[in-house]
């Protein structure tokens, strides 16, 4: 068999770089707090852990989150996620599946110029239409100890609307 890949691609594209070491102030354990609006009024607010970490040699950052026991809609709330940087596409990507749905749910995206904020865009199944609409999330790096991550879904009307945010600090 003859190889035709250029090494130099290869190995461009498994290089890590300043993109990545950004996601490294994500590291950690982090209590969280979770606002969902699940429609009008008031939301439904949950605790739990996130810890993370940097995995396959500085290229993702890995995810667990596990929730605090609830009685409401979502007991005993567990999650899983990557978030790297893509030097291929030159964007943020991420990817979470977690135990409230049997969907994966990607997005990609940048940060911006103060390397603190990141939008990230993609797509994910509506339980109640059962059609794809738009998901907006934004994730701030307050300091070394506090994170936030907010997210905003499609509407009907072409809008969009808060759907969750989460507040994160360093335990």
């Amino acid at each position: 068999m003859t190889d035709h890949a250029d090494h130099g691609t290869c190995a461009a594209m498994g290089a890590t770089g300043e993109w990545h070491k950004k996601l490294e102030a994500f590291e950690g354990t982090f209590k969280a707090t979770v606002k969902m609006w699940m429609g009008p009024g008031e939301p439904m607010v949950s605790t739990g852990v996130m810890t993370s970490s940097m995995e396959l040699d500085g290229r993702f950052l890995q995810q667990v989150y596990k929730g605090d026991a609830s009685d409401g809609p979502f007991p005993n709330f567990a999650g899983r996620g990557y978030w790297g940087y893509n030097t291929v596409l030159n964007k943020y990507e991420g990817f979470w599946i977690d135990t409230a749905c049997t969907f994966m749910q990607t997005e990609s995206g940048d940060v911006d110029e103060s390397g603190k904020v990141w939008t990230m865009i993609g797509e994910m199944l509506d339980p109640q239409s059962g059609k794809n609409i738009k998901k907006r999330s934004v994730i701030t790096l307050i300091d070394n100890n506090r994170n936030s991550m907010e997210m905003f879904f499609g509407t009907p009307d072409g809008n969009e609307g808060k759907g969750m945010e989460i507040q994160y600090t360093r335990i």
